[in-house]
Order: C-alpha cells, then sequence, then structure tokens
C-alpha cells in the first residue's frame, strides 16, 4: 500500500485495535473509538480523531499509519461503471469496478493480484498469479470510493453492495477476506447486512465449507458448463476441486430464505449454448435452492471463444425456467474500459 514502512491500522479488527491501545498504555477503550473513526466516520488522518488525547494521537502517528489510499487513476465508462485502479505494492495494482443502477451502486472488490486459477476465458488468470491482498489492501478499495464527484458531476450512488469478483479467487485468500467480510458486518465496523456482500468463488474447498459456516453472505459458484470434462479444460481448478464435491457441500446448507446461492454461467457459442448442456445444469443442480446467472462471454486476447447469441440465451434461460429454476441474464457493464466479467487486467483504460 503506503511507501510508509508503518503497520496500517485500516484492517484490522477490533480486538486488534483494542491491543493496539493497550500496547501503548491507552484505555482499552481506545481501540473502539479507533474502529469508529477508521470505519463508520472513514477518517484519514490521526488529527480527525478529536475524542483520543493528543497525547496519544501522538504515539498512534509515531508508531502507526492510517493505511488509507486513494485510487490511482479511474477510468468512467459509457453507461456509468467506473474503473479504480489501487497501488498493491511495489509494482502491483488491482482494479475495482463500481457499478452504479438506479439507487444501488455495487464495488466489484479485488482480493488478490492476478490469479492463480488460470481460468482459459479470463484475463486475470493470464496475469498468473503475483500475491494475496492484505485486508488493509482490501478494505481500502472500499473506503476510498466513490470519491467525491469532480466539480459540475452529479453525485454518486454510496456503495449498497459489494461483490468478491474483481481480480483473484477469494477463497485462495481465505484469512484476509474473512476479515475484511468481518469489518463490513461486525456493530463496530460499517455494520452492513451480510446480505450487501457476496462471494464467488470456482469452489475452493475447504474454504467454501468455512465461509458457510462462519458468514452469512451471499455465494455465488463459477460453473460456467455442468460438462466435467469440458470444465476441467477450461477450469483447471475443476481437477482440485470437482464441481461434485462442491455441490454436495453446498446441498448441506439452506438458501431458501434470506441467503443466497447463484451459479455463474458465462455462456460461448457452440461451446455450451444448447439444449444438452441446459439439461446438464438442470440435472447438476437437482433441488438444490439456486438461481443462475447467465453471462455474456467478454473477448479477450487470445481465447478463442466467442459469445453466445442473444437467441441462444433466451432460449437457454427459457428451458432453465421451465424446469422451475430462476435463471437471469446479466447485463453487461463496463465492456468498453475493460471492466465487465473476465475482463480486469489492467490492459485498458487503467
Amino acid at each position: 500500500m503506503a511507501t510508509d514502512t508503518k503497520p496500517v491500522l485500516i484492517g484490522m479488527t477490533l480486538d486488534e485495535l483494542q491491543g493496539i491501545a493497550t500496547r501503548g498504555g491507552m484505555p482499552k477503550f481506545v481501540g473502539r473509538q479507533l474502529a469508529e473513526w477508521l470505519y463508520d466516520k472513514r477518517a484519514v488522518s490521526f488529527e480527525e480523531m478529536v475524542n483520543i488525547s493528543k497525547k496519544n494521537k501522538e504515539w498512534l502517528a509515531a508508531n502507526y499509519a492510517i493505511g488509507r489510499e486513494k485510487p490511482v487513476r479511474f477510468t468512467k465508462s459509457t453507461d456509468g461503471t467506473v474503473k479504480y485502479l489501487f497501488a498493491a505494492g511495489p509494482g502491483s495494482t488491482v482494479e475495482s469496478v463500481y457499478i452504479p443502477d438506479k439507487d444501488r451502486a455495487t464495488l466489484c472488490v479485488s482480493s488478490q493480484v492476478g490469479c492463480r486459477m488460470n481460468c482459459y476465458f479470463c484475463a486475470t488468470g493470464k496475469m498468473g498469479y503475483k500475491g494475496n491482498l492484505t485486508a488493509a489492501q482490501i478494505i481500502n478499495q472500499i473506503l476510498s470510493i466513490p470519491p467525491a464527484p469532480q466539480k459540475g458531476q452529479p453525485p454518486m450512488t454510496p456503495l449498497t453492495n459489494v461483490v468478491f469478483m474483481g481480480m483473484g479467487e477469494p477463497l485462495d485468500n481465505f484469512s484476509e477476506v474473512i476479515k475484511v467480510i468481518d469489518i463490513l458486518t461486525a456493530p463496530w465496523g460499517l455494520a452492513w447486512s451480510p446480505k450487501r456482500i457476496t462471494v464467488s468463488t470456482v469452489g475452493k474447498l475447504p474454504q467454501l465449507k468455512d465461509l458457510l459456516d462462519r458468514t452469512q453472505v451471499h455465494v455465488a459458484i463459477s460453473v460456467h458448463t455442468a460438462d466435467m470434462a469440458e470444465r476441467e479444460s477450461m477450469m483447471p481448478a475443476q481437477k482440485a476441486f470437482p464441481l461434485a464435491s462442491v455441490m454436495r457441500v453446498l446441498q448441506a446448507y439452506d438458501f431458501s430464505h434470506q441467503r443466497r446461492l447463484s451459479l455463474e454461467y458465462i455462456m460461448w457459442r457452440g461451446v455450451n449454448d444448447d439444449i444438452a448442456h441446459a439439461e446438464m445444469l438442470v440435472k447438476l443442480i437437482g433441488s438444490l435452492e439456486c438461481r443462475v446467472n447467465l453471462i455474456r462471454f467478454h473477448a479477450i486476447p487470445g481465447v478463442d471463444l466467442h459469445p453466445a447469441s442473444e437467441e441462444r440465451m433466451l432460449m437457454f434461460r427459457n428451458y432453465l425456467n421451465s424446469k422451475g429454476i430462476t435463471a437471469t441474464i446479466r447485463a453487461s457493464r463496463g465492456e468498453d474500459i475493460a471492466a465487465a466479467c473476465g475482463m480486469l487486467a489492467q490492459t485498458k483504460g487503467c
């Protein structure tokens, strides 16, 4: 994050902040005050923390940094989507995507620099794995946007939702992602409902089960084809985390009420867009309560795949609906700035 070598405070839990307070000879409650300033009031300097004594602020400033960093730059799509570039250590950057939609605004958050899942159709996977982000680097993406609008521009809608669908496999960086979820949902943090958070994964086990046991966030599984040999050829993670094993884990949880399970399905022309594939998907789902998000493929360099036609996508959706499965075609956002699904790799705009 920052060039300052001091440890940073954002990304720390209440217990960690209280530990810092006691090490500095302060009352334990100062840790809770720090949490309020960092997460609720979003302070960017110790000077803003008016209910903490000058002596204590001087000690904190001498030993710690807040850790907040603005985006390096950002690019805006014609559809209102904004892609942000954040520093992520020496020579590394990651992208986040802000997606406004009427009175809602969703931030697509990154959890790694690159990704080791190496899915054939994903630009981030083509980067290879460069490293995990810290909880501070992840939460900074959330705390530091949207920035104040430029002069003459309308105000941006405050964030209502966060999806861990940016660069990286969130469950491959589980310890840091779970800390961020804790900060987002805890009363001492941002106090969000977990229903405002979605974690997308290829189905990495056993971390998926840990996520389901420890949180109530929504979960999205990257399926893309129910033909297992085909999936393994596209997604090497299928070999390590077979989809059949993932589905067995999911069957043990209740998704019939507020918590939502989504299956992500990118559609490629002549590959997975026919009735035979729809039938395989219906069989895979069985009685599991879920919804299917059908996603348009966004072309990336070096990948010999093409988007399915609108007609095929409608046919596929209607077939799933006829079998009692809720399926929708996800609107594509930010493709003109390489901010759409599967395109994050710092190749355009940012």
